[in-house]
């Protein structure tokens, strides 16, 4: 088994398109077509997890968090970063990270939060739009069949719980074929009328390329004319945080110690009380404060994030409670995760847990 046979399928569960802008998942060091010797999952890839892999003779690291998240001019070992890097590309081990695209996926980081905290009927707090395209395409009537059942085949037509998705309209089209082109239809020099169809495709942001290929290799035209539209539809099931509800209502100062037990922190910053039951639950793994107002729109109860600032304490405004349980806190179980898609997609295969507690914070 390769490199990229582990890569790809953590793509199908959380595709690099659905990354934030800023973000850097993905594969950082290594080759995709390497022999794949074992996976060690890690929150965060440091020096201490490279050893670890060296040791148990593992070659991939899988990390939540992209060890390059800034731009790098040069690599000395002069910082953490660029040491881990080192020792790394030293050893031949390949580092993957899987970040904001697996937080904003349905089944990720933020469900893996709400099934520890016992939460139903959870939905998308932020969900993501324009990852829905349209291909519009015109073709000949004796070709239109085969071409649309080529499409529809390939994934095309795909539109939430909906697949084969299409709409054809009947027109006319004009062309002049000029010197040096090879017509499907017409002569050279001679403007040539013929009846088209418009054919017009849902297609999923990140597969435009393959399906134009599909198109093309299915299109009888020498030359053919399309659109490719963004839509700004909504994806329910993709996008940040979540919003969840407990089974029945709790009081808000035993939530908090429920918190502090199922998420495993032993500090938790919070603001007033002024909900004195909890029912609806906000939550965003890592970094939520920009989630806040989001939260409030959704009248949830209580918003469980972390890296909140002291002036954003004021912004839940008497409104929702803010209870920020630290960034590691909040993210450590998504190791978990990973290792449940993996381990129980390639059964016969090495895959571990890091042992390394790479939570760079301490209480006392």
């Amino acid at each position: 088994m390769k490199i990229r046979d582990i890569t790809n399928y953590l793509e199908e569960i959380a595709p690099l398109h659905y990354q934030e802008d800023y973000d850097n998942s993905g594969l950082l060091t290594g080759n995709l077509e390497d022999d794949a010797e074992g996976v060690l999952i890690t929150l965060d890839c440091t020096e201490e997890v490279v050893n670890e892999a060296i040791n148990k003779k593992f070659n991939l690291i899988v990390a939540h968090h992209p060890l390059i998240f800034n731009p790098l001019k040069k690599i000395t070992g002069s910082n953490f970063v660029e040491r881990t890097l080192i020792k790394a590309l030293k050893n031949n081990i390949a580092i993957y990270s899987i970040h904001t695209n697996l937080d904003n996926v349905y089944n990720g980081v933020n469900s893996k939060i709400a099934e520890k905290l016992d939460l139903i009927n959870c939905e998308i707090l932020l969900p993501k739009n324009k990852l829905v395209k349209q291909l519009v395409v015109y073709c000949p009537p004796t070709h239109s069949d085969a071409l649309k059942e080529a499409m529809l085949d390939n994934g095309a037509g795909t539109f939430k719980n909906y697949d084969h998705c299409s709409f054809s309209i009947y027109g006319q089209g004009t062309f002049r074929p000029k010197k040096g082109s090879s017509p499907f239809i017409g002569d050279i020099g001679v403007e040539h009328r013929s009846e088209e169809i418009r054919l017009e495709f849902f297609i999923k942001k990140g597969f435009e390329n393959s399906l134009i290929k599909v198109m093309k290799d299915n299109h009888p035209y020498e030359q053919i004319a399309y659109q490719m539209y963004t839509l700004d539809n909504i994806s329910d099931d993709v996008g940040a945080g979540m919003i969840g509800e407990l089974s029945n209502e709790i009081e808000s100062d035993k939530f908090l110690k429920i918190i502090k037990d199922k998420m495993q922190t032993s500090c938790i910053r919070y603001t007033s009380l002024l909900k004195k039951k909890i029912k609806y639950v906000a939550i965003c793994g890592g970094s939520g404060s920009f989630l806040l107002e989001q939260a409030k729109n959704k009248k949830a109860d209580i918003f469980i994030s972390s890296d909140f600032k002291y002036h954003e304490f004021f912004n839940s405004d008497g409104k929702i409670i803010i209870a920020d349980i630290g960034h590691f806190e909040s993210e450590q179980f998504t190791k978990e995760l990973i290792y449940d898609f993996l381990s129980k997609k390639f059964t016969k295969f090495a895959v571990q847990l890091s042992n390394v507690n790479t939570n760079p914070i301490n209480y006392l």
